[in-house]
């Protein structure tokens, strides 16, 4: 039969048309899945690239768009996995750019990480950062013509080293930084960048963050410090607390503001050593979650459902884990706008029984005004940053956040800070608008504030009106340091270092760096044993300002009030700190029966003994003369 004589059935039906048909259709269905990626990609790229855009504080406006984002990555993500032999035949996808859709999933859990607090979030993100070292996805890239990818893994690596910092994960952090600074010099090498000194900068930055975090070290081996509140360490409250706290209305912190802007402090990306330690001491310590990343077939979107959140709270250990973290806010070197329009935010976002914690670590202003009247603005302030506002992006943007280091440069005009700029009153009393004076908190005394500033000028906020009536209570560093202490401020704040790392700080007082595992337990168990009895002495007092009460049903608040007992007692009893301008102090002034207690002081000086340090304290438990004659 030829084919002129084939009916129109009998020429569709033949072998050789109906193998034609097949390949047209298969040809089909394979540019259907090429369209479906190459839409899903550039969806993705799209929503990821508006995250920039997104308002940085509120909770409902960001909220949604996180939730389509992550829907779409989760389809770009399953997509590649089910057609990954199609696409590299069809589309020529690389291991590269499957990395890079990685690397963007990690970004985004992180950022919800940064938006909600919640640590769970990391461990979804080292998840999908470290499968991309395991499988090797970058490993190629350095044969590009173009730098523009070798780019993007280093600085998928400088994003990685931030979520390692962050979950404590020391000896990858290590091994990470010492690949980083191999790719840094084949950067170098291949591609001969302008950019080459900002990365070694970067690099020279985590150095040295690092070895400050890792000061201490036990039986000759340095350890990373955890900061993060766990149950071993949380002050109960005594037994009969119940019947003074029953007339007295409780506040829970609730939002949170960690601000940093210190110029000279060591610091990676956009944290510096106090927002490190102040952040993890807002935090509940979790559980790591038991799946790998192998394990996972989805991605499951943070800002999805509430089923899911209760899911996610599921991973944390013990009860009180199960209530989710403080938001926070973190704000390096900040400006005076951005730093009025984040905490008006959190303050809008506070419910009948929040509080508000704003932690003010920055160099101090003074006005030099030969008379000083108004405590509000006479007096000075902390600085914060002279740059426009309209030049630079708001902190923790997808652009200029931890995980996007290096996305833009900076340029110098951008840089500077007001420590720079004058600091002294020109003319008159006109003040310099680059800082945060005492009278520019008055607004937010409308609804409860915990306030702590860490500052060679706290004093200033020594005397804060309350206006309101509301509950306000501020913790303020010494002004003073020792001169022996003094080569080691750009390490951090002794301030903040004894409310996030009691132990940390009291071995620092007493230049200890070396300690055996009994010595380290040891003095472990004793200054938990300190703080518990300082909380009891809280509650026991007489004398304790009323106004302290609503804050200490919150574990965090409890714990900060403790450790700024155990400060004040240690640089009392320390030889080094003579004077007042060397102790920390707060609003409402403390009573004597807990800054000068005797059994506290008896501890405090048994603990020195443990660790053979006794010779940097006095003979013994300050008395009623003692005080007078060091305060004259």
């Amino acid at each position: 039969m030829t084919a002129a004589g084939m009916t129109p059935t009998e020429k569709t039906s033949s072998p050789a048309n109906q193998q034609h048909l097949n390949e047209t259709h298969g040809d089909d269905y394979e540019d259907k899945i090429v369209q479906e990626f190459s839409h899903l990609l550039e969806k993705s790229k799209q929503l990821f690239n508006g995250l920039r855009d997104l308002p940085q504080y509120g909770h409902k406006q960001w909220q949604p768009y996180f939730g389509r984002t992550f829907d779409v990555y989760t389809k770009l993500w399953k997509f590649q996995q089910q057609h990954r032999v199609l696409l590299d035949k069809k589309y020529g996808l690389k291991r590269c750019q499957i990395g890079e859709i990685a690397s963007k999933i990690g970004q985004l859990y992180y950022h919800f990480y940064i938006r909600t607090s919640e640590t769970n979030y990391l461990n979804e993100a080292f998840a999908f950062y470290s499968a991309i070292r395991t499988r090797a996805y970058y490993s190629k890239v350095n044969r590009e013509e173009k730098p523009d990818l070798m780019v993007k893994k280093l600085r998928y690596y400088a994003r990685f080293i931030v979520v390692c910092l962050l979950l404590k994960k020391t000896k990858i952090m290590r091994e990470l930084v010492r690949e980083l600074n191999r790719q840094i010099d084949e950067y170098v090498k291949a591609y001969d960048p302008d950019d080459s000194l900002e990365w070694q900068l970067v690099l020279n930055e985590i150095s040295s963050f690092i070895d400050v975090d890792n000061q201490l070290n036990i039986d000759h081996v340095p350890i990373t410090l955890s900061y993060r509140l766990t149950n071993t360490i949380i002050p109960p409250l005594p037994t009969g607390s119940d019947k003074i706290l029953s007339t007295t209305q409780l506040y829970t912190v609730e939002e949170i503001l960690i601000i940093g802007n210190y110029q000279d402090q060591i610091k990676f990306s956009e944290l510096t050593i106090d927002m490190y330690r102040m952040l993890q001491a807002v935090e509940r310590q979790a559980i790591e979650s038991s799946t790998s990343y192998d394990e996972k077939t989805t991605i499951q979107s943070p800002a999805s459902t509430n089923h899911q959140q209760r899911d996610i709270y599921n991973v944390y250990d013990g009860d009180f884990q199960n209530r989710p973290n403080p938001h926070k806010y973190l704000l390096y070197k900040p400006t005076f706008s951005q730093i009025y329009a984040f905490t008006a935010s959190a303050f809008k976002e506070l419910s009948q029984h929040g509080t508000l914690l704003l932690y003010i670590s920055a160099d101090g202003y003074d006005t030099h005004l030969k008379s000083k009247v108004e405590q509000s603005y006479d007096f000075g302030g902390v600085k914060t940053n002279n740059r426009r506002d309209d030049t630079i992006d708001s902190p923790n943007s997808p652009s200029t956040s931890a995980t996007n280091t290096l996305a833009k440069k900076s340029s110098p005009s951008n840089t500077n800070t007001s420590s720079t700029a004058i600091t002294s009153t020109p003319t008159g009393s006109i003040k310099d608008a680059h800082n945060i004076f005492p009278g520019d908190l008055y607004p937010f005394l409308r609804k409860p504030l915990f306030l702590i500033i860490d500052s060679n000028n706290s004093i200033t906020f020594q005397n804060m009106p309350n206006l309101f009536g509301q509950p306000f209570v501020s913790l303020l560093s010494p002004i003073k340091l020792p001169a022996v202490f003094h080569d080691y401020q750009n390490k951090g704040s002794l301030f903040t270092l004894f409310l996030t790392s009691p132990m940390f700080a009291f071995c620092f007082v007493c230049h200890l760096n070396d300690l055996t595992n009994e010595q380290w337990v040891l003095c472990q168990e004793h200054i938990n044993k300190i703080i518990f009895e300082i909380t009891k002495i809280f509650l026991k007092s007489k004398l304790v300002d009323s106004t302290i009460y609503h804050f200490i049903g919150d574990e965090f608040l409890r714990l900060f009030l403790a450790r700024f007992v155990f400060c004040y007692a240690v640089l009392r009893l320390h030889r080094a700190f003579k004077g007042s301008g060397f102790y920390p102090s707060s609003q409402p002034q403390l009573s004597n029966d807990l800054l000068e207690n005797v059994q506290v002081h008896k501890m405090i000086l048994e603990l020195s003994a443990l660790l053979n340090v006794r010779q940097l304290f006095l003979e013994g438990p300050l008395t009623t003369a003692d005080l007078i004659s060091s305060n004259q």
